[in-house]
């Protein structure tokens, strides 16, 4: 048995074509336009040929669950001044005690999937407190609680989706060292079109960076794997893209992409993050510099000032109200 499922189509026909050849084989019930699915509810303003997904009656029931419907909102997912590290782990029983009646992964986990779905403005906080699943402490727990006042003040925030013919964009940002433990750097990425994200990522590197070059370079092997399967998926729904641009604030990777000179001072680079290189001679992406300022990945690596933060979800199409 399938609850519900989505049909699109670049018309109609198409859509009432495959109604008809799955109605003669199974027992089927249509629904109308889709207003939601699997927690995620889709909202239209046809005037203005937009659409809007959210999650809002998921997170409010979320902020419930946890005890947190009627917390103080906080403007930024974690706070500029929280530092995580393995060592604030319960130090003592009373601490275990107390940590064992905390549901940090069921909270975590929630959070999670809001993340996954329509929420890459919390991506880089969720990376953070899922660290430390295995034994979390009350510091992790409290940075756990700020992400929810925040969600508490940003539940009605949605990816807002308008009619374009823009192609594909996407921006990497690296946080060089970032995790206070192993010292692995952390790799974000965001691809949008016409100016709403489509696919996000912020995620721990698998082996520690030796510099902020090679932090930004490995982080950019990441972002142009993610380029090519979208590339590969929008060819199946007859999306056809040209050469998908990519913008990174290292121009020393960026180099390192192209300039042979700089592959001696590289060799222990492994070979694997060297396949950036054919891509690109290939055409198939093209990797472009820009200004730290103007880039919206960076709030998948670190927190932000409210200043910043509000830019980067703006530039990303999420809109509050």
């Amino acid at each position: 048995y399938v609850d519900d499922m989505l049909i699109a189509a670049k018309n109609l026909s198409e859509i009432h074509t495959l109604k008809l050849q799955l109605s003669s084989e199974f027992d089927m019930k249509h629904l109308g336009a889709a207003k939601k699915i699997l927690g995620m509810e889709i909202k239209r303003d046809r005037g203005a040929e937009k659409l809007f997904l959210t999650q809002e009656n998921y997170l409010e029931k979320v902020l419930e669950k946890f005890g947190m419907k009627d917390a103080k909102p906080v403007t930024t997912p974690l706070a500029s001044h929280v530092r995580l590290f393995a060592a604030q782990s319960p130090q003592s029983v009373e601490e275990e005690e107390y940590m064992a009646r905390v549901p940090y992964s069921n909270a975590v986990g929630s959070i999670m999937y809001a993340m996954v779905c329509t929420r890459p403005d919390i991506a880089q906080a969720v990376s953070v407190v899922s660290r430390y699943m295995s034994c979390p402490g009350k510091a992790h727990w409290q940075a756990v609680k700020w992400i929810l006042r925040y969600l508490r003040g940003t539940s009605n925030c949605s990816l807002e989706f308008g009619r374009n013919n823009d192609t594909l964009v996407g921006f990497v940002d690296s946080d060089y060292a970032g995790d206070l433990d192993r010292r692995r750097s952390l790799s974000g990425y965001v691809f949008c079109i016409g100016g709403c994200a489509v696919s996000w990522k912020a995620t721990l590197q698998p082996v520690v960076a030796l510099s902020t070059t090679e932090a930004e370079y490995m982080a950019m092997t990441e972002a142009i794997k993610e380029a090519l399967w979208l590339k590969s998926l929008f060819g199946e729904l007859s999306l056809h893209q040209g050469v998908t641009t990519i913008y990174c604030d290292s121009q020393s990777a960026i180099h390192l992409t192209k300039d042979q000179m700089y592959h001696e001072r590289t060799k222990h680079i492994d070979v694997k993050f060297h396949f950036i290189r054919d891509t690109i001679a290939e055409g198939k992406v093209l990797v472009q510099k820009i200004s730290t300022k103007e880039n919206p990945a960076d709030m998948f690596t670190k927190p932000l000032p409210v200043y910043k933060f509000k830019q980067c979800l703006n530039w990303v199409g999420i809109r509050c109200w």
